[in-house]
């Protein structure tokens, strides 16, 4: 058996064009015709009877760079993220991620490790008032962009602030930054997964219309409207702007949000008690509109008092109403003790009345559309505040509160729920899911992707030394922790995050020099770049291998040499620089007895270091003595 060297291919992040097709191949074989999409099958397979007029107009939100956005968002990174244990807290036993880096690229690199596994996306993305924002203005070389921007590469002048009223593309380079992130974070969202983002009145219609496109138009779950606390200026026409808005689609048409827990206010009217718990009554007669017998006929039956009377639904004035449910809803509710009868005088006259008994612990709690009791954006600066020793460090944080009540609405507590935000700015939503854990016992996780954004010399944040915004979230994350530790006592909780960065490969880009062939030869004998760590390389191959950061990996010394099981034995890496013909059995008999303490439930892969190898034939060896024992999958870096 021979060894397969690891390719640039190989360095790349998962590649949704390829995989669509693949998908498409599956459903709609006729479609295809070597190798190639026939558009025209494809739509007659899709129920177009005829030729679209590609010219005729249609309904959609269009706008100039809308088909480069869309392309890169499929276009797959060659990136990785490189892991930053001195940066993060309980690194060996978190499962939560900061990472610093663009959010774009990021999200492609952890596609194959979490497509699909995301429960809830809540991003507050740049609100576009004509000002400037952060993104890489050349899509098609995003992350170059980001690796200049960053200083890891040599090239000055490469800008990424650009959305001035004046050049005429306010809503052009916002649409284009928005629609290839959303596009991305699409294949990030469970299948019941739920998406937040904070607007304000600037683009709320723009970003209603394209996150219908995105999510689809049936996936809209609702708009609601928050008083921020405080006044945004009279705008042109004299109205001043106390309200911004929270968008959420859902990934399917038949997700709903979580209720919400109820205030002490709210618990006060369950006002009886019984067996089952507290509850509260209400008629069963319906009440206010659509309540005559002639609105739902099915819904207007005799019931039978505890006395043996036949009871009619019959409202104060006379006229026949209706009950609330029907026949077999009411027998159903009879028999499981959900109904109650009470005596009541009127005009003198006793008379048997019947009601439905609402228990505390089955009650559910939906959100308004109007959210006039948060707590402002005042009190959110004054939180932020508070936790670098009264500096106001950041502008126009989220309230906790806010983002506590919207993970509510988007998780549950009783799952291992993720919650992303991939626009993390000072990382409310971190401090949030932590916060929310502690009050409801929830393993819920984050990961917060925050672009290391220049802090402006003149501010509090650099002058406290903060020289982007990304370290920042990671400092109110750590400080977050250590409160929230100080006052809970449970040791379940998870307060801690590893931190990663956002860089080019590991695998060297074969470049050669048309003027030196014999010295490019030499200088890429090794496929790794220089100046990384094992520990670099290892979680490189856990993205593209598909398995989450925050998986254990272990580590055996066999004599010299070193192998890191990673994943309970999902991947096996030996990384050292030497392997000879001496060294192979030892090795591959300790992979192969780990391999069987481990027995993973998935196909292992086992990578190599090519250059270790003294020659062909150690190399071929390693690999037939691992096939022979069930791993087949042997590949060298």
């Amino acid at each position: 058996m021979s060894m397969d060297k690891v390719t640039l291919q190989d360095g790349q992040s998962a590649d949704i064009i390829s995989e669509n097709i693949e998908k498409l191949k599956e459903i709609f074989p006729d479609a295809f015709s070597e190798g190639s999409v026939n558009f025209d099958a494809l739509r007659q397979l899709m129920g177009d009877a005829s030729v679209l007029d590609e010219g005729e107009e249609k309904y959609g939100l269009q706008w100039h760079g809308k088909k480069k956005a869309r392309q890169i968002a499929l276009t797959p990174s060659t990136g990785t993220l490189l892991p930053c244990p001195e940066e993060s807290v309980d690194w060996d036993a978190t499962r939560n991620l900061f990472i610093e880096g663009d959010n774009l690229e990021a999200m492609k690199l952890l596609r194959k490790s979490y497509a699909g596994g995301i429960k809830m996306i809540y991003i507050d993305p740049p609100y576009n008032t004509g000002g400037e924002f952060i993104y890489p203005d050349k899509f098609q070389e995003n992350l170059d962009t980001y690796l200049r921007y960053t200083g890891q590469v040599d090239d000055e002048g490469i800008k990424l602030a650009s959305n001035t009223e004046a050049g005429g593309r306010k809503h052009t380079n916002w649409l284009n930054m928005m629609f290839s992130r959303l596009k991305a974070s699409k294949d990030l969202l469970a299948p019941d997964g739920i998406v937040f983002i904070s607007i304000d009145i600037n683009e709320l219609a723009n970003l209603t219309l394209l996150g219908k496109e995105v999510f689809g138009a049936e996936n809209f779950v609702g708009m609601i409207s928050r008083s921020t606390g405080t006044r945004m200026g009279t705008g042109s026409r004299g109205i001043a702007r106390e309200l911004d808005y929270i968008v959420a689609f859902s990934k399917s048409a038949s997700t709903h949000l979580e209720s919400l827990p109820m205030t002490d206010e709210e618990l006060g009217i369950y006002n009886q008690e019984d067996d089952k718990g507290l509850y509260l009554t209400r008629s069963l007669r319906r009440t206010g509109g659509e309540n005559r017998r002639e609105d739902r006929p099915s819904m207007f039956y005799p019931v039978i008092s505890p006395e043996g009377d036949e009871v009619y639904p019959m409202a104060p004035e006379g006229y026949e109403s209706r009950w609330v449910c029907g026949k077999d809803t009411y027998a159903k509710l009879l028999n499981e003790g959900f109904i109650e009868w009470k005596k009541v005088t009127k005009d003198g006259v006793e008379r048997w009345q019947v009601y439905q008994k609402h228990y505390v612990k089955n009650a559910l709690k939906e959100s308004s559309d109007l959210w006039s009791g948060e707590e402002g954006n005042k009190k959110a600066t004054k939180e932020l505040s508070a936790l670098f020793d009264r500096v106001k460090i950041f502008d126009h944080p989220k309230p906790i509160s806010l983002m506590r009540k919207v993970i509510q609405l988007g998780t549950r507590s009783d799952r291992n729920d993720i919650v992303l935000d991939f626009f993390a700015g000072s990382a409310t939503t971190a401090q949030a899911v932590l916060e929310q854990n502690a009050l409801d016992g929830g393993n819920r996780r984050f990961i917060m992707i925050q672009l290391p954004e220049k802090t402006d010399p003149k501010t509090e944040a650099h002058k406290s030394g903060f020289a982007n915004i990304a370290q920042l979230g990671r400092e109110r994350v750590r400080r977050a922790s250590e409160k929230i530790h100080n006052q809970e006592a449970s040791e379940k909780l998870d307060l801690g995050f590893k931190s990663f960065c956002l860089s080019h490969s590991n695998i060297r880009v074969w470049a050669p020099d048309p003027t030196d062939i014999e010295e490019t030869l030499l200088s890429n004998k090794d496929h790794l770049v220089d100046g990384r760590s094992e520990e670099d390389v290892l979680y490189e191959l856990l993205l593209k291998r598909g398995v989450e950061l925050t998986v254990p990996i272990e580590r055996r010394v066999i004599g010299s040499k070193t192998i890191h099981s990673i994943g309970y034995g999902v991947l096996f890496a030996c990384l050292d620089t030497s392997i000879k013909a001496d060294d192979v059995d030892d090795l591959a008999q300790a992979i192969i007895e780990w391999h069987k303490e481990l027995d993973p439930e998935t196909d292992t892969h086992v990578f190599f270091r090519d250059s270790a190898f003294a020659d062909d034939i150690t190399k071929t060896n390693m690999a037939a003595i691992l096939e022979q024992n069930g791993i087949s999958h042997v590949r060298s870096l």
